[in-house]
């Protein structure tokens, strides 16, 4: 059973009654929802997995947990979420670990992963992002900011409604109606925010965007990631469909003014 956490003023647990956190009053519109989509919590810290729990079951999502990592991926493997809030640091398996994992995995691969981690340098963003994290919240946060956050990469992982035209340049093909990818006929296992970044540039090509521009297109206006991140992802893209990511055939870099796809080249 759900249930808010007490205020009790002689808990001196970091999360159990933080000035930093809080909880959301029930939405109006949630109670009207019917459609419930599952979220994971994969974190060791129990009043503060209740915490969110409480947050997130109040809008109406459907909210499950585990406590460390090998029990987390299993539970990833076995009934996939529509997301999953990922801690960096956890006993048994880490979450990088775990993302590594599931971004391996052609049936995981477009989970969205929304790292939660006390973790706030940028070199530890970096890293999960490079893992395949799409997003990266530190604690201490606010409840109104991690359901933001929730909203906007499920948001994301929505396919179109009306998917374009299938891209097919040189040995890669780009089909956004499936939201897969192959090169030379195999296919590449991309998330879908690395889907989401070369289907814009490829169907844009010999173009050069900005890294806001393409934060702006891709990520949305509710973004919460920073022009690093663009980075990030483009060279974890490459890394999948470039035959030498060094010397890349198509995603090209504009030293000083951002990244375009080379289809001339092809």
């Amino acid at each position: 059973m759900l249930r808010q956490i007490p205020s009790d003023p002689n808990l001196s647990h970091a999360y159990r009654n933080p000035p930093s956190y809080g909880t959301l009053p029930p939405s109006r519109r949630a109670a009207r929802l019917t459609c419930m989509k599952r979220i994971l919590i994969i974190e060791d810290d129990r009043d503060l997995v209740e915490l969110v729990r409480y947050n997130l079951a109040n809008e109406c999502f459907q909210v499950s947990a585990a406590f460390d990592g090998i029990i987390g991926l299993g539970t990833v493997k076995k009934t996939p979420p529509a997301l999953h809030l990922l801690d960096l640091m956890l006993p048994k398996l880490s979450g990088l670990e775990i993302c590594r994992e599931v971004r391996r995995d052609d049936s995981l691969n477009r989970l969205p992963i929304l790292m939660l981690t006390a973790r706030g340098d940028e070199a530890d963003r970096v890293v999960g992002l490079e893992m395949g994290a799409d997003d990266y919240v530190t604690k201490p946060f606010s409840p109104r900011e991690l359901l933001a956050r929730v909203r906007a990469l499920l948001r994301r992982a929505e396919p179109p409604v009306d998917a374009p035209r299938t891209i097919e340049v040189g040995k890669l093909a780009i089909d956004p109606a499936s939201y897969r990818v192959s090169h030379s006929g195999k296919p590449v296992p991309l998330s879908t925010l690395e889907f989401r970044l070369l289907y814009y540039l490829a169907s844009r090509p010999n173009r050069v965007f900005t890294r806001d521009q393409l934060l702006d297109a891709v990520w949305g206006t509710d973004r919460f990631v920073t022009p690093r991140s663009v980075d990030v992802y483009v060279r974890r893209l490459r890394e999948k469909i470039e035959s030498d990511p060094e010397n890349p055939l198509h995603l090209k870099t504009v030293r000083g003014a951002g990244y375009f796809f080379e289809t001339r080249a092809a």
